[in-house]
């Protein structure tokens, strides 16, 4: 692989997984139920605001992240072009390990209960320095003092916009609450209005925020009233308004933001109706089950998209040159290696909600996929689909290591819903299963992640990057994209996707890593039926 001097975002990468990484092993090794007895003000403060804190950094690390590369792509350029070279600071990375070895033992004294009540003060003043010292020691380690201040300067105010966006977000949580109570009375009154068209005799009880038809009722808690998706919402438009304030017709575009937060409104309303109309009919499972917990997010992402299209092609709020190019430069490239990736997300997603405790709809996957590869096949013909016999040798070591990763011990039965299903339902799910884990997943995930995410790491114009060009940063951080889409499993889920990259990159075709994919997804299919080990699954 060619340029293995990393840049910025490799370096910051890299700073991110081992900070993943080592909060992992904390929460393993060390279980910190609360303050000890007796211990100082300094423990008691990070005791109680430990979750608070660490929502406030994630929050800060993703706001930054996400406009620091939509608003300031020229300027973090100039800055990886700077660190190229760089060399990593090992000083500062035989402290760091020293400042974590002292941080876990003072946290072992600290919460073990070990020391005296009268040497704790001291031993947290240790604990936060050590803490403190290790983070600094880290970053120094991957980027020197001098790029960060660079880094900081080329994205301007965004640190504080992230700051302030961050405590906002963490804090406005128990204030949003209140106001449920309020709004509350609202909410009902619109979810009755939805409702009441299409069932007789609604119950409406504002005092116990309850709503019901003689079948079915629900109890909308704060917690599901949709404030927080607003607050969410004012959060993310407040800083797309600030950052992108040059190509937006001010005041106007302000108008963007209390039509977002009604709209959402109303579609959290309509989710409740929906969700009642759905138990009503019978299917509690789903009303309790997929539709409660997609339908949210659903309408979340979709306000959120229609924000940001909104603000960038209606003329009377953006200030951009409206154009009409020629139809060959509208052909979007990346349509074919996204669009179907994102219909079987969509199509997951509805499944998901349309569902109960099971998700019967999964042929929904395929069908999705299907007709999305159907529809880019004349681009997709000119991908390069040979494999040789390495491919599915791959495809069984990404299979062992996935195997041998799992914790779990035993068997994991087939689920009851399915087990008890009748035995034709039951065939056709496990066929739409089984074809879309060996075909069709792994041609839109390799297409997502090998052919688009892994090449656009490395120029824009990704379709005239050869796969044999890759960069140690363009296959790390797609496969770290790829294992996190996995979720628990992802430390596998990144293994796999390093060992796909690879092979896409070996000879330059994506056909090696789309028959490994499909050869371990075909090994994991045989070792679930015919060891039951359903929770693979």
């Amino acid at each position: 692989m060619r340029d293995l001097r990393p840049g910025l975002g490799a370096r910051v990468l890299a700073l991110a997984a081992l900070f993943a990484a080592e909060t992992l092993i904390v929460t393993v090794l060390f279980e910190l139920p609360g303050a000890p007895a007796g211990a100082g003000w300094l423990t008691r403060a990070l005791s109680d605001a430990d979750w608070w804190i660490a929502q406030a950094l994630i929050c800060f690390a993703a706001v930054f992240a996400t406009f620091a590369y939509l608003r300031y792509r020229c300027e973090l350029a100039a800055v990886s072009r700077q660190a190229l070279g760089e060399p990593v600071r090992w000083t500062f990375a035989i402290t760091h390990v020293a400042a974590m070895t002292a941080f876990g033992v003072l946290t072992t004294l600290v919460y073990g209960q070990k020391l005296p009540v009268g040497w704790l003060d001291l031993a947290e003043t240790g604990w936060l320095i050590s803490a403190g010292g290790a983070i600094v020691c880290a970053a120094l380690a991957v980027l020197p003092w001098r790029l960060w201040t660079a880094l900081v300067r080329a994205t301007g105010w965004l640190w504080a916009y992230s700051a302030g966006a961050a405590l906002a977000a963490v804090s406005a949580e128990s204030a949003f609450q209140a106001l449920w109570r309020p709004a509350s009375s609202l909410t009902l009154s619109l979810v009755a209005l939805f409702v009441r068209p299409f069932a007789a005799d609604v119950i409406v009880q504002p005092a116990a925020h309850r709503i019901a038809t003689p079948r079915f009722g629900v109890i909308v808690s704060g917690q599901c009233s949709g404030l927080e998706g607003i607050g969410l919402l004012l959060v993310f438009g407040a800083i797309w308004l600030v950052l992108f304030r040059d190509e937006l017709r001010l005041p106007r575009a302000l108008l963007l933001i209390p039509a977002g937060m009604a709209v959402l409104y109303l579609l959290n309303a309509m989710r409740i109706a929906a969700l009642l109309l759905i138990g009503s009919a019978g299917a509690r499972e789903i009303a309790k089950g997929g539709f409660h917990s997609q339908a949210g997010w659903l309408a979340f992402n979709t306000v959120l998209f229609g924000l940001v299209l909104t603000a960038q092609r209606l003329p009377w709020i953006s200030t951009r040159p409206a154009r009409r190019p020629p139809l060959a430069e509208t052909a979007d490239q990346t349509s074919a290696f996204l669009v179907p990736f994102l219909c079987v997300l969509a199509a997951g997603m509805i499944s998901r909600a349309a569902t109960g405790t099971f998700e019967w709809l999964y042929g929904l996957r395929l069908i999705a996929a299907i007709g999305a590869l159907w529809t880019y096949r004349r681009s997709l013909r000119k991908l390069d689909w040979h494999a040789d016999w390495l491919a599915p040798l791959a495809g069984a070591a990404v299979f062992a290591v996935w195997v041998a990763l799992d914790r779990a011990k035993g068997a994991t039965p087939m689920p009851p819903a399915l087990a008890g299903a009748p035995a034709l339902l039951r065939d056709g799910w496990l066929a739409a299963r089984l074809l879309s884990a060996v075909i069709t997943v792994p041609l839109v995930e390799e297409l997502a992640f090998r052919g688009y995410i892994m090449r656009r790491l490395i120029s824009p114009d990704f379709a005239a990057v050869d796969f044999q060009t890759r960069t140690w940063y363009s296959l790390a951080a797609s496969s770290v994209a790829f294992g996190l889409m996995h979720g628990s499993r992802w430390i596998a889920g990144t293994i796999a996707g390093f060992i796909y990259g690879w092979l896409a990159g070996r000879r330059g075709r994506l056909g090696d890593a789309v028959v490994a994919h499909a050869a371990t997804n075909t090994l994991l299919a045989i070792y679930i039926l015919a060891f039951s080990q359903w929770r693979f699954w």
